[in-house]
């Protein structure tokens, strides 16, 4: 109960591998599922449920953890508490209770109901809270009690977990309620269509290109990104190829143009080069900054023509993606290298961070390069002194350790990081010199 309250999942999992028990209860009879969803802790009610913790347990009121929450509208807290096989497990009326709250709290909004259940007047304080790790979601209080609004996102997956086949239409219009790929409504709906796979739903998906709300075109590009992460398939892949082609030749919204072309170079396609050749010169800079990556492949004289123009582009993000998009052309490197020196110098911290990045990759192997990486150890950012290093490591400059004393210490989740095996790396050759 200790580790539980304290949020120590860890500790959780340690005490559950030694036999506690998972379904334990305070001096009132709250098991400690319970106090974890109360608490919003999702990590240490994962390491509950994963530990044998019964989700669906009939506490003194009548509910369950599961059904708590369900109420308490957070989708990754929510997820935690599931457990496996809920369509299976569940009987259909508590499965219909669910959908029943999860939909009622969804229609009525977190506001409303919780002016419902506690008379409270006045409006409700909202604020945006991380749901999870990637996600956001408005947390509300009323009346003494809080909760998390993103009961559609709960509804949704609930209906995919009991395979209810909502319509697509009807799970987009959920999505882009809030049009924010981080925030949990579209997220869910967005990864729910990728795991319906079927071409009846593709195709209402896609459908929606043609849609004339920016939000429902937006939609249609996440869930093409996403699905081409997850999906290998060839014959997916050729008819999402085709639809971003003819996309990106019809697309006049300078925003959605550029993400239509991020995911369209993300997939192999016969003309993309054409693509890429057609936006070149696009007014838009965020339309720019995407060409480099369909022009890079080809390496025609028509492609390095017109990535030498977006080398000396204005934008200085234009430049940098020119730069890493063309870094293995050797005949453009070069200009490349001249581009990422001035970037190296440019005021805006976010570019030179950028700049050296690509600077310490680079196959650029001449003193000027090496002379930049080590100027740019001075820098505040730790993860720009960190790059610099790697650059000079990777090169066996001798000014080597002592970048990496100018790094300093690393905190936690540097424990695998590629620039960090490089310096283990350096050392080694430093120490083996003949690579015995």
């Amino acid at each position: 109960m200790s580790a539980v309250r304290a949020g120590d999942a860890e500790a959780v999992r340690d005490l559950l591998s030694r036999g506690a028990d998972p379904d334990a209860v305070d001096a009132n009879g709250l098991p400690v599922l319970c106090v974890a969803v109360t608490a919003y802790d999702e990590q240490v009610a994962e390491a509950l449920v994963e530990g044998g913790a019964d989700p669906d347990r009939v506490l003194p009121d009548g509910t369950t953890p599961l059904g708590c929450a369900v109420d308490g509208g957070s989708p990754a807290l929510f997820s935690a508490v599931l457990g496996k096989e809920p369509r299976l497990r569940l009987a259909e009326a508590a499965r219909e209770r669910l959908l029943a709250s999860a939909r009622s709290w969804y229609e009525t909004g977190a506001a409303e109901e919780l002016r419902r259940r506690t008379g409270a007047p006045g409006p409700a304080v909202t604020v945006r809270v991380q749901d999870g790790e990637y996600d956001w979601v408005d947390q509300v209080t009323l009346g003494g009690l809080v909760v998390r609004a993103g009961h559609g996102a709960i509804l949704t997956a609930l209906e995919w977990a009991f395979r209810v086949l909502t319509p697509v239409d009807e799970l987009i219009a959920r999505a882009v309620e809030q049009p924010d790929e981080e925030h949990v409504g579209w997220s869910t709906v967005c990864w729910i269509l990728t795991e319906r796979r079927s071409f009846e739903t593709w195709s209402a998906v896609v459908a929606h290109r043609h849609d004339p709300e920016r939000a429902h075109r937006r939609f249609v590009v996440d869930y093409l990104r996403m699905r081409g992460f997850l999906d290998t398939s060839p014959y997916y892949e050729k008819e999402e190829g085709e639809v971003l082609a003819a996309w990106a030749a019809e697309e006049t919204d300078g925003e959605m143009l550029a993400k239509v072309l991020d995911a369209f170079t993300n997939r192999a396609h016969p003309g993309q080069e054409a693509i890429g050749l057609r936006h070149a010169g696009h007014p838009d800079p965020r339309v720019r900054r995407e060409v480099p990556y369909a022009l890079c492949a080809t390496r025609t004289p028509a492609a390095r023509a017109a990535l030498r123009t977006l080398l000396r582009d204005p934008d200085a993000g234009v430049r940098l993606r020119a730069c890493e998009a063309s870094m293995r052309d050797g005949d453009l490197l070069p200009e490349i290298t001249r581009a990422l020196l001035l970037l190296a110098e440019a005021p805006d911290a976010g570019v030179r961070g950028e700049a050296v990045a690509a600077l310490a990759g680079s196959p650029d192997r001449t003193p000027a390069v090496a002379d930049a990486l080590a100027a740019l150890l001075g820098e505040d950012n730790q993860l720009v002194r960190l790059e610099a290093a790697y650059g000079l490591a990777r090169r066996d400059d001798p000014r080597t350790a002592e970048a990496i004393e100018r790094v300093g210490p690393l905190g936690a989740g540097f424990e695998h990081d590629h620039r960090v095996d490089e310096f283990w790396r350096w050392r080694w050759r430093k120490d083996n010199p003949d690579g015995e």
